[in-house]
This record gives C-alpha cells, structure tokens and sequence, in this order.
C-alpha cells in the first residue's frame, strides 16, 4: 500500500493512479469526514497497532492482580512464574507494536499534512488570479500551513482514540465481573468528566477561531510588507507598516492568552476530575477488602485500572479539543476549497491564429500583427487593465472576502457576519462568472477569446505584467520553467533582458538557487528575470507591462533595443511611458479614460498631440532628474 507522498488529484481529472475526488466542502464536518477516508486504511491501521500496544494497560492490572493472589499471597511459586511470563509476553507485544505505532501515527500525520498542502497547491494552480480575489493571500497560506498541522493531529488522536475505547469496553468486562460497585464507578469516570468540559468547550471553540483569524491576517500582513518592502522604504512607509503590524500581532497575542485561558481551564477540569475520581476508587475498594468482598489482588488490579483510565479519559477529552481545533481548520479550508473557475470551455472551441489582428472593442484598442506597439497611458491602471483583457484575465477589482471578518462576534452576530461573509463571496462569485462566460469583447482574427480554449488564450496572447512573481528554485527552473529550452536559448533570452549579472551572481550559475519570490534578488535584477522568462516563452503575441520600471536607464535602453531586435516580426505591446521605449515603437497608441485617443508614430504623436506630448514630456522629466524607476 503506496500511501506517502500522498497521491492528490483533486479538482483536476483523476488518473488511474491518483483517481479524483473533489473535497467535500458541504461543511466543516463533511470536509473532516472526507479527509478521514482518504487514509482510512492507515487510520485502521494505526488504531490495530495502538490496541496492541495497550496490551499491557489493558491486561496488566488483571495480570498482576493474578500474581499477587494466587504467586504471593498463595505461596505459589509456580503460579507467580507462570504470570510473571505471561506479563512478559504481554509487555513485548506491546513495545514492539508500539514502535510500530508511532512510526504509522508519524504516517498519517503526514500525509494529512501534505496532502492538505499539495490540495492547496492545486486549488492555486486551477483557481489562477482568480482566487486572489476571493480569499487573502494570508488565508491560503494558513491552510497550507498551520491548518494542514490541525488535520494531522486529528488523525493522531482519532486512531488512539479507537483503540483506547477498544481497551475501554475491554476493561470494563473485566471490573464489571470482578465488582460491579468499583466497575460503575471506573466507567462512570469519562463519561462525567466529557460531560464537565464540555460546556467548555463552545467557548474554547470561539475563542480558537478568533486567535486563527487573528493570526491569518498577521500572515497576510507580513506577506504584503515582505513583497513590497523596497517600495515601503523608497516611499518612507516602514515604521506606519511596522506600526500596523505591532497592532495586529498585539491582537493576534490577546486572542492567543484568551484561547490558552480556556484552554488551562479544561485541562484543570480534566485533572480536578481525575483526581477525585482516584481518590473515591481508593476509599470504596479500601472498604471492601475489609470487608471480605475484595482480595489484595482484585484491589491492587482496580487501582492499576483506575490509573489506566486516566489515559482513555484524557485522550478523549484530547479528541474533543482536537476535533474542535481541526473544525475551526476545516472551516478555513473550505472557503479556500469550494472556489470554482468562472472559466466554461466552449462546446466547440475554435482554433487562434497568433499571427492574426488582435482588437480591443471596449477601448477600441487594435494590435497590428508584426508590430511593437507601446501603449501610453497618463494613469498606469488603466493600460494595466487593457493588457489583462488582451490576456482574458478578470480585473483586479475586488477586494478578497476573509473569514477574519467579524471575528470575535458571538451568537446572532457572528452568524449574521458568518451570512454577510458567504453572501459577499457568492456575489464575487457570480459576477466573474458572468464575465467569464459572457463574449470577451477581444477579437483574434475575428475570433472572440471566449470561443477559445482558455489554454490556447494563454498560449497565444501572454501577458507579462509587474504582479509576475519568482519562485523558490533554480535559476534554470526560472527561466525555463517547462524545460523546453536548448542551453543556447536560455542564454539568450538572458542576455536580451541584460540579466547575466543574476547568472554570474549565483556560484552554480544555472543551477543556483533563487529564494521564494526571489528575495535574494533586487528589485531590478528579479524584473529581468521576469522578462527573461516572457521572452523565452516565445509566445506569438506578447504583452509587457512596464517591464522596465526597476532597471536604471541605460540598462532599459539595452533591453528596449534587444527586445526589438528579438521581437521584429511578431506581434508586441509594451504598456510604458518610458521614452526608451517609444524611440523603437513601429506604433504608439495614447489611452486616456480607458478608450484610445491618439495612435501613430512616435515623432509626430510628440509634435502634433498636446496630450501625449505631456504624458511623455512628464517621463522624460521622470528620467532626465533621476527619479528611480
């Protein structure tokens, strides 16, 4: 049984190796549950190992008990061997078997953990840009991370917790025959103290899901200061940043001690209760000795008993705080989880023609095959906003539902902003869909990109904008991440984004590792590995969006004229007011309120055009005093 790495084809066609099966996101429970069969073997497994590594709590106190009566107090010498083997016999079993138990409790943990991660992964890589705008970055990162440990501890306790109940039932065979009496007041011990805690443990519930949506948004933040730490210090935003975040960790801090009080208070319930319970067992099984209805034996077997209950008693106790921990969990999850792509394959998807015209009808924006274009705009979000049509990318303009929103609210409240929160998600939801499944409004060749395969869309029309990120790898992997490329071309598509500084920098050059987001990059040489990697796709149409605008200016010059040259016969924009870039345009075209105003060569644009004259006049003046760009 092939069991770790886990084998995960959710939310894609499954294989005969890994079939598909979509999480169950219907409720935190049934996504539980979901997760429970997945690995329902090595649960079961798991528990069989754990019972017979109980064996000698569970017989133990019976077996001794034996011995005293029968070995010591009979005189017996024989009859103490005979039970001292057997206590032997039962002792190894049981530290065999616990070996064995660890090392597949070790297992499932795992595989919950990184299966919860590589489903995460997938949910990414399905959702696309699109699940930005429906949950926060830090959210995703909380599932991946901190909410997969919940799922692990769950299969933990849940398979000690079955083969403690096994012992328990066992057990309870063996008081009940002995002393019905000392049995009642042994089994009766879980029972009270579950029913004592457990009015604590809605409060202890709230509280952890205030302390996980603290600590999401304190993941979130981070994340954000992280990726934009270079701007925050260009713009003297550091100590406001850092102010914030000292606020938000405080607050994650409180929810941390106010979940940890309640905490403490059923762990004290759980000892105050455990005690008492030893004590009454002591003084009821000290009076029947005396009086003739109990051996030595039978007592000290009723005692050994009494200490073994305290195990199954704590460890459901344990279950019931873990399954709360892991219900908080899998209610992050399934925001994350039950995203659907707005995207609808066409029934009969025509093919794209790269090297056809490319036509915006909403700014009446037109791309001449075999051209560079450059598209000038005053406000950057807007040109922005026309390469993502021309991508069929939904526009950043929502803002991401996170369940952190009304935390700490209780009873009709919390249900009220528990309702506000999925109907907010819904509306998201359908409006991207609406737009996903409606005409595009972006002609190739007379062929509207919602007619299309999304992959061929992506394949055709690739769109390189500055949100492009790195990730954790090689150098290699960064440039050609698909590993379609010759050593010669990966080369070149370096040198023509000017990025061999980035290959001499690293001591195994192709093979040199670049850090998440290529953090041990500046801003600069990451924005040219970026482009390196646009370049190298040889895509038929390409769309740059301020590719430069990290770089200092003689490097851009380089990179504006590589480009060309690269580039000269097939069809690309760049979306830049950088005047580096407009001396090598074929074509430029002014965008104003999102509509064009203005096309046509560089020189007469300037010299006849008031408004593109001080669009450009502004970046020259931009580069002429050195601004960092």
């Amino acid at each position: 049984m092939q069991d770790f790495p886990p084998r995960i084809a959710t939310f894609f066609t499954g294989t005969d190796d890994a079939p598909g099966s979509d999480p169950d996101t219907r409720s935190p429970a049934a996504f539980l549950r979901w997760m429970l069969r997945q690995q329902w073997k090595v649960v079961a497994l798991s528990s069989l190992a754990c019972l017979l590594w109980l064996l000698p709590l569970t017989f133990g106190p019976y077996i001794f008990g034996r011995a005293v009566d029968e070995g010591i107090l009979g005189g017996s010498t024989r009859d103490l061997l005979t039970w001292s083997g057997i206590m032997l016999a039962v002792v190894s079993v049981g530290g065999v078997f616990g070996v064995v138990f660890h090392t597949l409790i070790v297992r499932t943990w795992l595989i919950s953990l990184y299966g919860t991660t590589k489903m995460v992964t997938r949910k990414i890589a399905q959702m696309g840009h699109v699940l930005p705008r429906r949950s926060p970055t830090g959210e995703v990162l909380s599932v991946a991370s901190s909410d997969s440990d919940e799922f692990g501890a769950l299969t933990e306790i849940l398979a000690r917790s079955i083969a403690q109940l096994v012992s328990y039932l066992a057990v309870a065979v063996i008081v009940l025959s002995t002393s019905w009496e000392l049995g009642v007041l042994v089994l009766s011990a879980a029972p009270v103290l579950l029913a004592a805690a457990l009015p604590l443990l809605r409060p202890l519930h709230r509280r952890q899901q205030v302390e996980r949506s603290r600590n999401s948004e304190l993941t979130s933040m981070a994340t954000d200061i992280v990726a934009g730490l270079r701007i925050l210090r260009g713009i003297g935003g550091e100590q406001t940043f850092g102010r914030n975040y000292a606020q938000q960790s405080q607050l994650s801090r409180r929810a941390g001690v106010s979940s940890g009080i309640w905490q403490a208070a059923v762990e004290a319930v759980g000892v105050l209760f455990s005690g008492v319970f030893l004590v009454s067992l002591v003084w009821l099984g000290t009076r029947q000795v005396q009086s003739g209805d109990l051996t030595v034996g039978q007592l000290v077997s009723f005692l050994g008993y009494g200490l073994f209950m305290i195990g199954p008693i704590r460890t459901f106790f344990e279950l019931a705080q873990k399954a709360t921990r892991a219900l908080v969990s899998a209610r992050r999850a399934i925001t994350i989880f039950e995203q659907r792509p707005p995207w609808r394959e066409p029934a009969r998807p025509v093919p794209l023609d790269g090297g056809a015209e490319l036509v915006d009808e909403m700014s009446g924006f037109t791309v001449r095959p075999g051209l560079l274009t450059v598209v000038v705009g005053a406000v950057p979000e807007q040109t922005a906003a026309l390469a993502d049509r021309l991508g069929r990318y939904l526009p950043p303009d929502v803002d991401p539902v996170g369940e952190d929103d009304g935390a700490g609210l209780k009873g009709r409240a919390a249900r009220q902003a528990r309702a506000e929160r999925e109907a907010r998600r819904a509306r998201i939801a359908a409006r991207d869909e609406e737009a996903a499944t409606r005409e595009w409004g972006v002609r190739l060749g007379g062929v509207d990109l919602s007619a299309a395969r999304l992959d061929d869309v992506r394949r055709t029309v690739l769109v390189s904008d500055t949100g492009s990120g790195l990730f954790a790898g090689t150098l290699q992997d960064a440039i050609d991440p698909h590993g379609r490329l010759t050593r010669e071309q990966a080369e070149a598509a370096l040198r023509v984004a000017s990025a061999e500084d980035v290959y001499d920098a690293l001591p195994e050059g192709w093979q040199g590792q670049l850090d998440e987001r290529g953090r041990g990059l500046s801003g600069g040489q990451r924005q040219r590995v970026v482009l390196a990697r646009a370049l190298a796709a040889d895509a038929p149409i390409l769309v740059l969006v301020d590719p430069t605008s990290a770089v200092d200016a003689h490097t851009e010059a380089r990179i504006a004229e590589r480009v060309t040259e690269l580039r000269r016969g097939r069809t690309t924009v760049v979306c830049t007011v950088s005047p580096l870039w407009l001396h090598h345009a074929d074509r430029v075209v002014l965008v104003h309120d999102g509509t064009v105003v203005a096309e046509g060569e560089h020189a007469d644009l300037l010299d006849h055009d008031p408004a593109y004259r001080h669009v450009v006049a502004r970046a020259t003046d931009d580069l002429d005093e050195g601004v960092p760009r």
